[in-house]
């Protein structure tokens, strides 16, 4: 399964150094990147009309999250202990201010294991979040994650549905077609390192006819956060080889993009025209030697010649 690689194409947005750079979501509407530093409990905001950078704390690590529709400034997040809504502190139009974020228990969830969190989410094309839990001792292999559906009728319950999709050790790559009806799912770990590829009803919320989309342990990388184009083409960062690949309908390699350091997160369209992708990363601590990957932990921007798609919201409406 061959596939052109390009070295030549990424830019870095920003030198963020972040532990862990997740969950990047383009506002067309601020003409900003979005994105989280997962142990930092951090949320992070870039301008690309004046190039600004500003930082929110939240007060347990953030691991997912999606704007909420028609409430600018508030966001659905995937946490530790549940998922939250939260709001920065003065509201989008003053977003250079930084602080604490305003954090609101929405649903708990029953964790297998001590010691988890929520891992990768986002909302379906009816603006459902849906989004994954791992034990955050990924070393440990343990299958304790599940995947999580909140919409209106578990808005209204406070609780999330398990979508019973596990056993999973680090679900990651959830994404969804440009219709809708085709979900795609991944586990990152080692051991795994598989993408499913689900028909999924658009009324109910609800994944069916589990089939195995790409085996990803004979390419390189493992895989991590995804994102969608208008053609159906399935992004996923390849961590810990520098890769983002491109995966057509039929799960075929059709290319892998190059960025300067091993371990790209997740990837999200953006930019005016929806034509950029942008792409988070991970930089590794504990002393490791990074001479050959300083920009570990930044944001970066490919062009890969093809547009994405709006980023759903949150619809606190939605079934």
């Amino acid at each position: 399964m061959a596939a052109a690689t390009s070295s030549s194409s990424a830019e870095l947005v920003l030198d963020a150094r972040c532990a862990t750079g997740e969950s990047p979501v383009w506002r067309a509407a601020e003409e900003s990147l979005y994105w989280t530093d997962i142990p930092a409990a951090v949320l992070h905001r870039w301008s690309a009309r004046t190039g600004a950078r500003s930082q929110w704390s939240a007060p347990e690590m953030v691991a997912c999250m999606a704007a909420w529709a028609g409430k600018p400034g508030r966001w659905i997040a995937g946490m530790e202990s549940g998922l939250f809504a939260l709001d920065l502190p003065d509201g989008p139009d003053r977003p250079e201010t930084g602080g604490a974020l305003s954090a609101r228990c929405l649903a708990g969830v029953p964790h297998a294991a001590a010691g988890m969190r929520f891992n990768d989410g986002r909302c379906d094309r009816q603006g459902r979040f849906i989004a994954g839990t791992m034990l955050l001792d990924m070393a440990a292999a343990a299958p304790v994650g599940a995947v999580y559906r909140f919409g209106r009728h578990e808005l209204a319950a406070g609780r999330a549905e398990d979508l019973g999709l596990g056993p999973l050790i680090v679900p990651n790559g959830i994404a969804f077609s440009p219709d809708g009806r085709t979900m795609y799912l991944s586990d990152s770990h080692p051991q795994v390192q598989k993408i499913w590829a689900f028909d999924y009803d658009t009324d109910t919320g609800t994944p069916h006819r589990r089939r195995l989309f790409v085996d990803m342990a004979p390419l390189p990388g493992r895989p991590d956060g995804a994102a969608v184009d208008v053609d159906g083409g399935y992004w996923i960062c390849g961590n810990d080889a520098g890769l983002v690949h491109r995966f057509r309908p039929d799960g075929r390699l059709d290319r892998s993009l190059a960025v300067p350091v091993r371990k790209p997160a997740m990837c999200a369209f953006g930019g005016p025209r929806l034509d950029t992708l942008f792409v988070t990363s991970i930089r590794p601590g504990g002393g490791a030697d990074l001479s050959d990957q300083p920009l570990a932990g930044g944001v970066f921007a490919l062009h890969p010649g093809t547009q994405g798609l709006p980023e759903p919201e949150f619809d606190p409406g939605a079934h």
